[in-house]
């Protein structure tokens, strides 16, 4: 195609609009009220040829038409947009309020957005509530966002006499290479932005300012530590009481209290940040979750493997990890003559077990499966719980088979996925093809081959009839993939489930099988984690329960509760019972009355209470009780472990209420 013409005029059409001509530099402002000033004041934002922008956009000359869809309070689009304008409302309050305040970021966050800022005084929790206040008075006030662009020096010139160091800084390192770098006036405030902005201050909805925090410049913990406000904004108050609702339930189930409180685990300075300790009921838990993977990879002929926790730098020079993987690798350790490094992955492992014998094609696939422990560097500040955790377990296997089976092992992996979010009862998720940037340097391996590999699982998520979606960059270094992105009960994504294609790393460690025609050829990867990581699926499974287990995954299944010290011994021969029938059972024996120890149970999240007195005794029953039904009445001892047996072997789930429903979300970051 040959260069655009430059025009004098572009034609405009507003969808379910008019449309006419008008001069190169108009604005979209101007447009809309020409052609509908009727649907002015619901605009938000503008979405021009597809992509989202503001009333300030200008006709640009190589257009000789433009589309114009108007987005409005009922566009997650325009939710961002407006969040995106809150943060430079809150940042003109603190300036306001704080003199010589000196800028850094203010992007947009999925459910609000933040600001970073470097201040003569350390912010306090009380200062919110002032900047609240000053906020809400500058937005009444409706002033315009007017966008104007410079060159990068009359911008680096602005930004110097505006005495802001840290945009000049930003100019310098990464902007001087774009020909021209937009500002937005906001009456006195002026602020470095790439855009999108609401039209004016009256379009901000209802917003609260929620926490403060440290933040080092541009993440770099070797730069000057910041401060950051955290605020959310919604287009109605209704919506906003509702998010500050499910923030108040987030914080109930916070799984770093929960895991403290129910004995799950621990985290000590002492062993190290980021390392986990499972306490004996986390420990449980998370046993029964490795042997419910374990028992669907024996029917799906996986074989165990183990692997060490350290490889030889030239292991990760080959698979290709050093190269692009360094910075989330731990320093080397030298052993004699030798440099070694704890694995930030499992593949290069069992590639070698692969490796250690001959296959034949008959032999293919070869599946091999293993609870293998990585390490991967985390700054301090990024470390969260089990969310975030510098040494973790993945339910990691390996698939080596011919190009020809690369379709039915895909699907089969996919398959698994699905069985695990449907046991675990996170229904609620969606599909991410990752896909290659072709414009990055970080991928290896053949472009061909990418190609292939890319169509090869997009074909088999669209036939197992699977909607998804496709993000490019989003791949892994050496391959395509598939990830499951769950929800939660309180509407937080999760990435879950992983399934990559690999065509490279074959290649890099040379490996073969022996074809029907008895010579070698190169057989396909597929790595696969339908876990993802055990630490932070844990962390998601006790926020989504709220630490209440499903009895099949339970630390404790049933706690007998024997109402006095006379009926003792027909307590202890229920617990006995219990346990010979393969429950997780614990009998309380203290001197406290019934009603404390039935309060003791509900707190520890215990699903069933088997409460037995003297009438229990003599009839041979017990009074069941579940921790959120309450009393279910006497039963024998035969129907209650039958009752218990039914409920494990269907894996049966409690009822989770959803706590994010009607609320939109978005993930997008505003910022040069």
């Amino acid at each position: 195609m040959g260069e655009a013409s430059v025009v004098h005029t572009v034609r405009c059409r507003i969808a379910g609009g008019g449309e006419g001509e008008f001069p190169v530099g108009t604005t979209v402002r101007e447009v809309v009220e020409r052609l509908a000033p009727e649907q002015m004041d619901r605009v938000i934002a503008v979405r021009v040829n597809g992509q989202v922008t503001d009333v300030e956009y200008r006709l640009p000359e190589t257009a000789e038409t433009i589309e114009i869809e108007l987005l409005g309070p009922d566009s997650v689009e325009a939710l961002d947009v407006m969040r995106h304008s809150a943060a430079h409302l809150m940042a003109r309050a603190v300036m306001r309020l704080f003199p010589g305040a000196k800028l850094a970021f203010g992007p947009t966050i999925e459910n609000g957005f933040y600001y970073d800022f470097d201040l003569p005084q350390p912010l306090k929790q009380e200062d919110l509530a002032r900047i609240e206040e000053e906020m809400a008075r500058l937005a009444a006030a409706g002033e315009r966002f007017e966008r104007f662009e410079t060159s990068v020096a009359e911008a680096r010139k602005l930004c110097s006499e505006l005495d802001q160091p840290y945009k000049v800084e930003h100019i310098d390192e990464e902007l001087s290479k774009y020909p021209t770098l937009s500002f937005y006036r906001y009456g006195e405030f002026v602020d470095l932005c790439r855009g999108p902005h609401v039209p004016d201050a009256t379009k901000i909805g209802p917003f609260k300012l929620l926490s403060i925090a440290g933040a080092y410049w541009k993440g770099d913990a070797t730069r000057k530590m910041l401060q950051r406000i955290y605020g959310t904004a919604w287009f109605t108050r209704e919506q906003l009481e509702q998010y500050l609702q499910r923030l108040e339930e987030a914080r109930k189930r916070d799984h770093r209290v929960l895991g403290r409180q129910l004995k799950l685990f621990t985290i000590s300075a002492e062993v190290g940040s980021g390392l986990v300790l499972w306490m004996p009921k986390g420990a449980t838990v998370r046993g029964i979750l490795e042997s419910f993977i374990r028992e669907e990879l024996v029917k799906r002929g996986y074989q165990p493997v183990y692997t060490p926790h350290i490889g030889k730098r030239e292991l990760y020079e080959r698979s290709g990890h050093l190269a692009t993987y360094a910075d989330k690798m731990y320093a080397p350790i030298q052993i004699d003559e030798e440099i070694y490094y704890l694995k930030p992955m499992n593949c290069p492992h069992h590639i070698h077990i692969y490796k250690a014998e001959q296959h034949s094609y008959r032999d293919l696939p070869v599946r091999l499966a293993e609870f293998g422990t990585v390490y991967r560097y985390e700054q301090s500040g990024e470390l969260s719980g089990l969310l975030r955790v510098r040494g973790f377990t993945q339910d990691d296997a390996h698939l080596f088979c011919t190009p020809e089976q690369v379709e039915e092992e895909f699907r089969s992996t996919i398959e698994l996925v699905l069985l695990v979010c449907r046991a675990l009862g996170l229904h609620d998720y969606r599909v991410r093809v990752g896909l290659r940037d072709p414009a990055s340097a970080k991928y290896v391996g053949d472009p061909q081959r990418w190609h292939e590999a890319e169509q090869a699982i997009q074909r088999v998520v669209s036939e197992m009839g699977l909607d998804y979606t496709c993000a490019e960059g989003e791949a892994a270094f050496y391959g395509p993939k598939v990830d499951f992105l769950v929800k939660d009960c309180l509407g937080r994504e999760w990435q879950l489930g992983t399934v990559q294609l690999d065509y490279n790393l074959p290649e890099r460690f040379d490996l073969e099988y022996i074809g029907p025609d008895n010579r070698p050829h190169r057989p396909v990867m597929i790595h696969r984690a339908p876990f993802g990581s055990m630490e932070r699926l844990m962390g998601i499974l006790i926020e989504h329960y709220g630490g209440a287990f499903p009895l099949w995954l339970a630390p404790v299944q049933i706690r007998v509760l024997p109402i006095s010290e006379k009926v003792a011994h027909y307590a202890r021969e229920v617990h006995a019972k219990l346990l010979a029938a393969g429950f997780r059972a614990e009998i309380d024996l203290g001197a406290e009355k019934i009603g404390h120890k039935i309060r003791d149970a509900q707190l520890e999240k215990i699903p069933y209470m088997a409460i037995v007195g003297k009438r229990e005794a003599e009839q041979g029953t017990v009074s069941l009780r579940e921790r959120t039904e309450g009393d279910l009445g006497p039963v024998t001892l035969d129907a209650l472990i039958e009752r218990l047996k039914r409920e494990v072997a269907e894996r049966k789930l409690p009822p989770v209420k959803l706590l994010h429903a009607g609320l939109d979300e978005t993930k997008a970051r505003h910022e040069y």
